[in-house]
């Protein structure tokens, strides 16, 4: 592991822990040379393609995944601890559906669903552009829709 501060190749870990889900492992580092501490987290590889509306095939990427939620729920009183809680039980769901490929509309509703029980108004951001809103009428319809159940 290249140390961030200084460039050396010589570090030593100090503390590993593994996440709660152990999907995450936490290692806490000192490089040799600086002496300087630093952390870094480990995640298993998840090998998944993803097919989009337009039919073209790319790889699973957390970071779009955790991007989008954190876009829905920008300038929302949601704790970080839960958008990347959210992202992670998203990630286990996919993983257990234990297919080389899956739907965009999968990955979409599986955030909906989550950001429905977490923000409203997030669900509702997230939703008019993943559902691509044209006009008032379409958010008026879907903001109905949230009122009525619940």
């Amino acid at each position: 592991m290249r140390c961030p501060f200084c460039s050396s190749n010589s570090t030593k870990v100090l503390d590993k822990r593994e996440s709660g889900n152990y999907l995450v492992t936490r290692r806490r580092r000192q490089c040799i040379k600086c002496k300087r501490r630093f952390t870094t987290y480990e995640r298993a590889e998840f090998n998944l393609m993803v097919v989009k509306k337009d039919g073209r095939r790319e790889s699973f990427n957390r970071d779009k995944l955790l991007n989008g939620i954190l876009k829905a729920c920008e300038k929302r009183p949601i704790n970080n601890s839960i958008i990347d809680q959210t992202a992670n039980d998203i990630e286990n769901e996919l993983r257990t559906i234990n297919k080389p490929e899956i739907k965009t509309s999968v990955i979409g509703n599986l955030i909906m669903n989550k950001l429905k029980k977490i923000d409203k108004v997030a669900y509702i951001r997230f939703a008019s552009v993943y559902r691509d809103f044209q006009d008032i009428a379409s958010f008026e319809t879907e903001v109905k829709k949230l009122k009525n159940r619940g």
